[in-house]
């Protein structure tokens, strides 16, 4: 593998020194860039375009083309483990992925698929080695699954949820059941992500999507303990470099003490938590990531650079930030309206990281 040119990214959730802080965008690949919808529109739909690993290459490239970012990620989906595992994955027009069939009794459970990342999912190991190869050092490579119970949420609701009541009701009600499909996940993500290391993957992000939907009990038993199991079967090294993890709960501000000591060298915070208050709490035992909300990309280039200033000010002097949004990109932002984000994050951030 070619020599990384740019480890800012790597080094700051590390905690090492850098020269600034490094940024990159959850769904920097997506719908917001004209380019992104035109090649989706080449592959025929959005499994086609993730199927295909020199489309899933190209659209993963697109943002790094017009934004100077400091990591590229993996284009694929959370949903690809499910839709391995025979559940049926679709998408419907304004409602998001489907699936087909549901898990919601033990009959159902054992009429999953068996799984072998390699395998099962070779389609998005030849995506992470063809860009690892197009990327050619330039910046390291993200790659991700969702978590164990994000993951059983869809599989049990059958799609997106406003209430949960199904996973829940199988949560409290049928909690063997429910612990024998998060095991099957966990076992099956800890084989994806080490599988996508083996191909090139550099660090690797759990999307805990759904953990923040959880009671404080409910996150420690059936969210936050599957994300420790994996983490704890990952290589830790690959290409002689640590390969640092990230774990992201939306909504988990509250369980950040807990999820600190879970084992990853990151925890990504969204926009509801406070910058200052994270780092006084975890900063010396993880690195953080985060956490513009999305929404400010609405605002003016001028508003996005004061709020860029607010959260690097927040944050405060050295390491172990990774200046991201608190979730994914809205589809409708104005693609100009990155730029002014990503420049005035390299901008201003520089003055964090002069040696004392």
């Amino acid at each position: 593998m070619s020599e990384l040119k740019n480890d800012r990214f790597l080094r700051a959730l590390l905690r090492q020194p850098v020269d600034r802080t490094p940024v990159w965008m959850m769904r920097q690949a997506g719908r917001y860039l004209p380019e992104y919808r035109a090649t989706r529109e080449q592959a025929g739909s959005f499994l086609d375009l993730c199927k295909n690993a020199e489309l899933a290459c190209e659209v993963t490239m697109q943002p790094l083309r017009r934004y100077p970012m400091d990591a590229a990620i993996l284009f694929s989906d959370i949903l690809t483990i499910p839709d391995a595992l025979g559940l049926g994955l679709y998408f419907e027009e304004g409602e998001g992925p489907r699936f087909r069939k549901t898990v919601r009794s033990e009959a159902d459970l054992a009429r999953l698929n068996s799984f072998k990342a390699d395998d099962d999912l070779a389609y998005v190991m030849r995506a992470v080695s063809t860009i690892r190869r197009e990327l050619n050092g330039a910046v390291p490579l993200i790659g991700f699954s969702g978590s164990p119970w994000t993951l059983a949420t869809y599989m049990v609701e059958g799609g997106s949820s406003k209430d949960f009541a199904q996973i829940k009701t199988m949560a409290y009600d049928t909690p063997e059941l429910m612990h024998q499909l998060l095991s099957l996940l966990a076992d099956a993500v800890a084989d994806y992500l080490t599988e996508q290391i083996k191909a090139g993957a550099q660090a690797v992000q759990i999307f805990d999507t759904w953990g923040g939907s959880l009671s404080a009990a409910g996150y420690q038993e059936f969210s936050l303990q599957y994300m420790q199991r994996i983490i704890s079967r990952l290589p830790t090294e690959a290409d002689g470099r640590k390969v640092p993890v990230i774990v992201f709960t939306k909504g988990g501000g509250q369980w950040l003490n807990t999820i600190a000591d879970c084992g990853a060298q990151s925890v990504g915070i969204d926009w509801t938590t406070d910058i200052r208050a994270a780092r006084q709490q975890i900063g010396g035992r993880v690195s953080l990531q985060g956490n513009m909300d999305p929404s400010m990309l609405f605002a003016s280039p001028a508003r996005i650079r004061s709020e860029v200033k607010a959260i690097l000010a927040a944050y405060g002097h050295g390491s172990g930030h990774v200046f991201n949004l608190g979730h994914g990109i809205t589809p409708g932002v104005n693609p100009d309206h990155v730029t002014a984000f990503v420049e005035a994050v390299q901008e201003f951030s520089p003055q964090y990281h002069q040696a004392d």
